[in-house]
C-alpha cells in the first residue's frame, strides 16, 4: 500500500510539472556556469593584455591602473544568481571592466607599433573572440532564466514551485543588459577603425 501511494504522488507530481521544473532549474544553472566561465576567460586575459600595452604605453598609468582594478574587482567577488542584489552587483562590476578595457583599446589607437606587436595580436584576437562568447552566453542564459519563470509561474506547476520552495530567478536588468553588452572595440583592421565606429557623421539641419 505505501509503495501505491508513493506511486500515486511521483505520478500526480509529475502531472503538475516538478520533473519539468528540476529539468528547467537545472538548465538555468549550466546557463549561469557557462556565463561565469565566459567572464572568466575574459578576465584571464586582461593581465597579459595589460603587460603588453604597458610595453608600449607605460605612461598611461590612469588607464591602466583602471583596467587593474576592474579586473580585481570582478576576481573577487562570489556572485549569487539566485540574489538580485548579489546579480545586480556583478553586472555593474562586469560593465565597469568593459568600460575600463573600451578606454584602453583607445588609447591603443595611439601607438602603431603596439598595434602589430604579434603577442598583442593574439591577445586581440582572443578578447574578440571571448566577448562574442560572453554575448551568446549570456543571451541564452536571459532565454533559459525566462523560460523557467513562466513555466513555475504558470499554474497549476506554481503551486508545486511553491510547495518545493522553486520561486522566480532573477535576470539581467535591461539597463545592466545594456552596459555590459558595449563590447571593447578590438578590431584594429583598418587604420582609425575604432575611431570611426565611434563616431559616426551628424546629419547637418536643412537651411
Amino acid at each position: 500500500m505505501r509503495t501505491l501511494i508513493l506511486l500515486v504522488l511521483a505520478a500526480m507530481l509529475s502531472g503538475c510539472g516538478y520533473n519539468q521544473i528540476q529539468q528547467k532549474d537545472e538548465a538555468v544553472n549550466a546557463g549561469w556556469s557557462e556565463v561565469l566561465n565566459q567572464y572568466k576567460r575574459r578576465a584571464d586575459l586582461v593581465p597579459n593584455l595589460v603587460n603588453t600595452v604597458k610595453g608600449y604605453a607605460a605612461h598611461e598609468q590612469q588607464v591602466l591602473t583602471a583596467v587593474t582594478e576592474a579586473r580585481a574587482k570582478v576576481g573577487s567577488m562570489e556572485v549569487d544568481a539566485g540574489d538580485p542584489a548579489s546579480l545586480a552587483q556583478f553586472q555593474q562590476a562586469q560593465g565597469e571592466l568593459s568600460s575600463a578595457l573600451s578606454r584602453l583599446m583607445v588609447v591603443v589607437e595611439n601607438y602603431p607599433d603596439l598595434k602589430a606587436d604579434r603577442a598583442f595580436l593574439d591577445l586581440q584576437t582572443q578578447l574578440e573572440g571571448t566577448e562574442n562568447r560572453i554575448a551568446v552566453a549570456r543571451g541564452r542564459y536571459i532565454q533559459l532564466v525566462q523560460d523557467y519563470n513562466t513555466y513555475v509561474r504558470s499554474f497549476p506547476q506554481n503551486l508545486v514551485a511553491k510547495m518545493f520552495g522553486y520561486g522566480p530567478r532573477p535576470n539581467f536588468t535591461v539597463d545592466n543588459e545594456r552596459a555590459i553588452q558595449e563590447a571593447p572595440a578590438v578590431d584594429f583592421g583598418a587604420p582609425g577603425a575604432a575611431g570611426t565606429r565611434q563616431q559616426q557623421p551628424q546629419p547637418q539641419p536643412a537651411g
